[in-house]
């Protein structure tokens, strides 16, 4: 028998590849000495950034013998964490009810179904506020334990603990602007929190929706729904992206850089690129936060 200790999938979440864009920035921005480097979450298994704290928040919840195996788990979601939860509760062995708005692309709903999920789709007028409202509701009903990505510390904390000493240790430590777009907060909070630590020059800018936009995992939360896990002393500044800026970088970052990445990942390298514009030998890190494969059908990208 082989004594050879083989990884499991949960190994394998985190330690994603962190690359630098090549053309994006331009011959003008590059020769005073700006670097932009995209760190590739859509390699996890799952295929997006929320891998992390899906693991963590079901592992430490059974740390604390909170949950255990056979257990219904209930999230609210508008996909990237639904998926990732979807897989995580596969593999540990938990019934998982998602709950989310009805216009998230099919690419998702399907992937969530393949991992064994059941979906409740809520109406779109009532957005992730009214799907989060459902979730707690089942919850008090005893229907579940609802995670909740939006409070649970255990979101940051992963990044915290990975995410952020990822960057730190593959860019040498010398970044100095960290961009994420912002939805739960949770890779904002966590990341900022081990950069600042480690260098409180380091720049930390969030990706915002513009009014009136609409772009799957960047969120603009009303004050009674903004995540508890935030913590707005930790960002430096806060930057607006609309949905067109955001879906013609996702257009260019596949046509000119050959890096397949979703919308919200395409708004953060928008931001990144504005600061650019005002930097000199900067190192800039944003988030891709997903890949583009699972927004074909909502028309982003030619057909």
């Amino acid at each position: 028998m082989s004594t050879k200790q083989y990884p499991s999938l949960e190994d394998v979440i985190g330690n994603t590849p962190l690359v630098r864009l090549q053309r994006i920035l331009g011959p003008e921005l590059a020769a005073r000495g700006n670097v932009l480097l995209g760190k590739l979450e859509g390699n996890n298994p799952a295929g997006s950034v929320k891998d992390r704290p899906a693991i963590s928040m079901i592992r430490r919840a059974e740390e604390r013998g909170e949950i255990k195996p056979g257990d219904t788990l209930i999230e609210a979601t508008s996909g990237n964490t639904g998926i990732a939860l979807a897989m995580a509760a596969a593999m540990r062995g938990y019934r998982m009810v998602l709950i989310m708005p009805e216009d998230l692309s099919i690419e998702r709903a399907q992937t969530m179904k393949a991992f064994g999920a059941e979906l409740i789709l809520t109406p779109r007028s009532g957005g992730m506020e009214y799907a989060r409202d459902l979730a707690e509701q089942m919850q008090r009903d005893g229907r579940g334990r609802v995670l909740d990505q939006f409070a649970n510390e255990d979101n940051a904390r992963i990044h915290y603990e990975t995410t952020g000493p990822e960057i730190w240790r593959d860019t040498g430590g010398e970044v100095t602007h960290f961009i994420s777009a912002m939805g739960t907060t949770g890779t904002i909070t966590g990341t900022s929190r081990y950069l600042k630590e480690m260098n409180p020059a380091v720049r930390i800018v969030g990706a915002q929706p513009a009014e009136g936009s609409r772009i799957p995992g960047i969120r603009k939360w009303p004050e009674a729904y903004l995540p508890k896990i935030y913590r707005p002393e930790q960002v430096d500044e806060l930057v607006q992206v609309s949905q067109s800026d955001a879906e013609d970088m996702a257009r260019r970052l596949a046509r000119e850089e050959g890096l397949f990445a979703g919308i919200s990942a395409a708004g953060a390298c928008w931001v990144a690129l504005q600061l650019a514009r005002t930097l000199s030998n900067a190192t800039l890190v944003f988030v891709v936060c997903d890949r583009g494969d699972r927004y074909l059908s909502t028309g982003v990208f030619p057909a």
